[in-house]
């Protein structure tokens, strides 16, 4: 036993291996498909969906970080709402933080297919049959799945492992995004396109698209990453300091890249295309390929190509460390088959989990073969999970003042509901029927729930229901609203734009105070206990 420890004390991350692994799972597909999409959605507008987007992951990862802090844990951004709120409510959040990981394994295989099957080389024709009108054929499937399996093995042999190869992915990710920018700067750079109002101007279809674009279009899911910080907490040298100065320092980095990005992508569309279809019509396969082979730069779409190989394949690596440990510790309550959350004593990595998640991506990418439906439940999915994390913030400062804290967030009472409020805003963004549809993925973890609860002989299940009865209700109103909604947001428009906001913003915050008051004194807080003990003091 003393071995095996040893052995794993020895893998641990440094500050530079947390950054390289947060960017490069921050730096996926979004940035390839991510400038395209908000583009044609709201136009030039597109640059303040991302810095909206910024400001919502940014709120919510700030929340985060003192929980992550104060509980350094393998998987812990599945167990903080259990420990607050009791096993249904941390089910729930765990689930649906769960279904957002284990579905982005399978779209990072779909855009790093995608790419390869325009690859514009006579040698690579073999791969042109891969996709066919944006959905992966039967013979891409079987491309996507071995990308997976390769995503898993990297991950099966232990941390080290995983930290070499995001290290050098990253390093590569963050160069060819810089130089794709500083390329198309200064081969073909139309500053017209933002104001011409030939094209609608700097807001060619209004203020509701921005807000729109900013879950739709992959933006959210794009920044959505900080929490493969959080989930290898353990893994972590000095998790009080680099947890959050690796999550800051990724998020830093990663705002100013897709801005610039954004930025440089609607400046070097060709204003002559823009007369002819507009922004809507705007259509590529390789976007940034696309263009750069528009501006002649022949090497660059060689690197784009090849980046839209690397920039995939490091994010799916990387997810797969943060989705095995999540299923690993759902197990944990007693509401999962506990071999999932079996740990290896050689390499201590959740071999049993990895190979779970690895069967439940391929059976996801056979149902969901488009990179745009995935990205929509990723993002959706991920949100839902995040809500519990502003109120656990502030139910254990009430509840649990005693316990360690690293790093003590400022004005946590003004952040939390400030955050709180974004994501919901941010899951309405997301349109009817997506909203309903990825609650009712999230209810099909329920039976697994109950099934697991019968089998405790339903122990205090009235006060675990009541624990989570202001989620359950929550998922409920936002779901009708949705419906009701307004117009641009695919609502039937009984109330309207940007009236609709109004609504959300205040019945968030009275579903956030409900959610914080109903704190109760769980079992699972003996364990949380004994984690922050373990915790070095200030």
């Amino acid at each position: 036993m003393e071995k095996n420890t040893t052995k794993v004390k020895k893998t641990k991350m440094s500050l530079f291996s947390v950054v390289m692994l947060a960017l490069s799972s921050i730096i996926g597909s979004g940035w390839l498909f991510g400038s395209w999409e908000a583009a044609k959605i709201s136009g030039p507008a597109a640059i303040i969906s991302w810095i909206i987007g910024a400001i919502v992951i940014g709120s919510i990862a700030y929340v985060y970080i003192e929980l992550g802090t104060m509980f350094p844990e393998s998987g812990g951004m599945s167990k903080y709402a259990g420990y607050t709120h009791g096993p249904l409510l941390g089910f729930i959040a765990s689930w649906a933080n769960w279904v957002s990981l284990v579905t982005l394994l399978p779209i990072e295989a779909v855009a790093a297919v995608q790419y390869m099957s325009s690859w514009p080389w006579s040698w690579a024709s073999w791969t042109h049959g891969f996709v066919a009108n944006g959905t992966v054929t039967t013979i891409g499937l079987f491309a996507v799945f071995v990308f997976i399996l390769i995503f898993t093995l990297l991950n099966y042999w232990s941390v080290n492992l995983l930290t070499r190869f995001t290290s050098l992915t990253s390093i590569f990710k963050l160069v060819v995004p810089s130089v794709t920018i500083i390329m198309l700067l200064i081969s073909g750079f139309h500053i017209g396109n933002f104001t011409n109002a030939n094209f609608g101007g700097f807001l060619p279809y209004g203020t509701a698209p921005i807000f729109a674009a900013t879950t739709v279009s992959g933006i959210i899911f794009s920044y959505n990453a900080f929490q493969t910080v959080i989930n290898v907490g353990d893994e972590i040298t000095n998790p009080k300091k680099n947890i959050w100065r690796g999550i800051v320092i990724a998020l830093l980095i990663s705002i100013v890249i897709y801005v610039m990005l954004q930025f440089t992508f609607i400046g070097a569309i060709k204003p002559d295309m823009l007369a002819k279809v507009g922004w809507h019509g705007i259509n590529f396969e390789s976007p940034f390929a696309d263009l750069a082979i528009m501006l002649n730069i022949h090497w660059l779409v060689i690197l784009l190509y090849l980046d839209a190989f690397v920039s995939p394949f490091g994010t799916g690596v990387s997810f797969v460390a943060s989705t095995s440990r999540t299923l690993a510790a759902m197990t944990q309550t007693g509401h999962l088959p506990k071999f999932l959350g079996n740990i290896d004593k050689k390499w201590g990595t959740p071999r049993v989990a990895m190979v779970a998640n690895f069967i439940i991506s391929c059976i996801l990418v056979s149902v969901f073969k488009n990179w745009a439906i995935l990205a929509s439940v990723i993002s959706t999915s991920t949100l839902i999970a995040y809500l519990t994390g502003p109120v656990t913030l502030v139910a254990l400062r009430k509840h649990a003042p005693e316990f360690k804290r690293p790093v003590r967030i400022n004005i946590a009472d003004i952040i939390a509901p400030f955050a709180f409020v974004l994501a919901s805003l941010a899951i309405y963004w997301a349109m009817w029927p997506t909203t309903v549809e990825v609650i009712l993925v999230i209810a099909l973890g329920l039976p697994f729930y109950f099934f697991y609860e019968g089998k405790l002989n339903w122990k205090d299940s009235k006060k675990k229901f009541n624990g989570s009865l202001w989620m359950l209700v929550y998922l409920a109103f936002m779901s009708f609203f949705s419906y009701i909604g307004s117009t641009p947001f695919h609502g039937q428009n009984w109330v309207h734009y940007p009236f609709d906001f109004v609504v959300i913003i205040i019945a968030s915050l009275l579903f956030y105070y409900w959610g914080v008051n109903s704190y109760q004194n769980t079992e699972e807080m003996a364990h949380a206990k004994m984690v922050n003990d373990k915790v070095k003091p200030n």
